[in-house]
């Protein structure tokens, strides 16, 4: 991780309209992890890109006709074959919580990183993806010392009810225990 840019090293950048400013002094104390697939299921294509960078083109496929005008982003994205895109740099809020709370704090958006696998609720996830998801881990904690390993959560854990993302079928065990190996 280079601590001037903010930016992953070996990841592709592709800047994100979809972002701001962090509350001032606000440190990252959180990594959500999500999941995505554009169309729902398929994977390997630029739409969940495009989505990010704003200019996906929600008249292609009536199941994207919900996703008009919506603003979106997150930190990092990680293909199927564990290619790494970023597109927000850490010094800046990315949009990939929304409406969310961390304990007695709301407003994830505001201390967290989001890092977004390409999957979904229906598919296991890659080995590729583990072991980038563990190698960015590893510089995010690095980066972020208040990054702490009780404070990685899923997206559905941070927005219960109204997410279910990574899924059922990511590995937490496999995760965390690679995580924890040094």
């Amino acid at each position: 991780m280079d601590a001037d840019s903010g930016l992953a090293v070996g990841a592709h950048w592709l800047p994100s309209p979809h972002c701001d400013c962090r509350p001032p002094d606000m440190a990252i104390e959180l990594l959500v992890i999500h999941a995505i697939s554009l169309p729902p299921g398929k994977y390997g294509g630029d739409d969940v890109t495009a989505l990010f960078l704003g200019t996906l083109d929600c008249s292609l496929r009536p199941e994207y006709a919900e996703l008009s005008g919506l603003r979106v982003s997150t930190h990092f994205f990680i293909r199927r074959d564990g290619q790494v895109v970023q597109f927000v740099p850490l010094s800046r809020r990315a949009w990939h919580a929304g409406v969310s709370r961390f304990g007695q704090r709301q407003r994830c958006n505001d201390f967290s990183v989001g890092i977004e696998l390409e999957g979904s609720d229906q598919n296991p996830f890659m080995p590729a993806q583990y072991a980038t998801l563990v190698a960015l881990t590893r510089a995010l904690r690095t980066a972020c010392p208040q990054l702490h390993a009780e404070h990685i959560v899923g997206h559905s854990e941070i927005a219960p009810g109204r997410k279910s993302d990574p899924g059922p079928y990511f590995d937490w065990a496999r995760y965390r225990g690679t995580l924890a190996t040094p």
